[in-house]
């Protein structure tokens, strides 16, 4: 996912060995300049921060944000083979927004396995990658605090069309502090989804998964259903799905359009 989307940079800015070796030559004071690299959507609420919890934030998406809009709707529902073509046939490139790309992640769900839902998201991340990234990005980025931390960078400005905004924190990981933690104010899939099985099973999950088995960078997620941030830690080697308070998580009854109100837990967090 990184380098997919490294390779959406306009072709003024750096390659991507310029990007990483600036990175390491530079001293803390430069480093901030990952930080501010140029967002070209932004949010539309006066304050200039996500809605308050119960509200949806509004979103300035322009042709940068709608082309991976359209990039993972059109794959996720390719691969999720539920739909049909009339969406291709009806949509031009620029034409999807942020709510297509939740309703193909939702129709994805259906008649899936817990398991089911997580591989295909994968196959989905898989058809992105150029051959032998994986390897590649082991090469580029091998487990080290430095990695785990260059990650975290871009993460903030290359992921605020599909999570909303985020900020790097220092996290503690095997007993070292280090700048690898992302906070994410209030996420976007999570706030427009409202659904928790959707949120683990085709976010969480296969991000964790993605980056700690297929590129070697072990990654947690934790997502607070209280408030919808979460807190993404690179370098840190996620849990066990059965040991992880997600897998306990219920619904969220009054906005998920196929919430269980009676199950303790969400049905779609279940093994089938």
């Amino acid at each position: 996912m990184v380098l997919l989307s490294i390779q959406t940079l306009p072709c003024s800015c750096p390659t991507l060995n310029n990007y990483i070796f600036n990175y390491r030559s530079q001293g803390q004071s430069q480093r901030r300049c990952l930080k501010s690299v140029v967002i070209r959507c932004g949010i539309a609420e006066p304050s200039g921060e996500p809605a308050p919890l119960g509200q949806k934030t509004k979103y300035n998406d322009g042709l940068f944000e709608k082309a991976f809009m359209t990039l993972f709707t059109r794959k996720m529902d390719k691969f999720g083979k539920k739909g049909s073509d009339e969406m291709e046939k009806k949509k031009g490139w620029f034409d999807y927004d942020y709510d297509s790309f939740v309703d193909v992640s939702r129709k994805m769900m259906q008649g899936r396995s817990r398991i089911q839902q997580q591989q295909v998201v994968r196959e989905v991340l898989m058809s992105m990658l150029p051959p032998g990234a994986p390897a590649q990005f082991r090469k580029l980025f091998p487990p080290t605090q430095w990695a785990a931390e260059f990650n975290a960078a871009i993460t903030v400005p290359f992921f605020f069309w599909l999570v909303g905004p985020s900020e790097v924190v220092e996290v503690e990981v095997g007993g070292v502090k280090q700048k690898s933690g992302v906070h994410i104010k209030k996420c976007r899939y999570l706030e427009n989804s409202g659904c928790v099985g959707m949120c683990v099973n085709m976010c969480k999950i296969p991000t964790q998964d993605f980056f700690t088995n297929e590129f070697g960078l072990p990654l947690t997620m934790n997502p607070n259903f209280e408030d919808m941030s979460c807190e993404m830690i690179y370098g840190q080697v996620p849990p066990p799905f059965e040991e992880d308070p997600v897998s306990k998580q219920p619904c969220y009854a009054n906005i998920c359009t196929v919430a269980n109100p009676s199950s303790n837990v969400c049905p779609k967090l279940s093994a089938n």
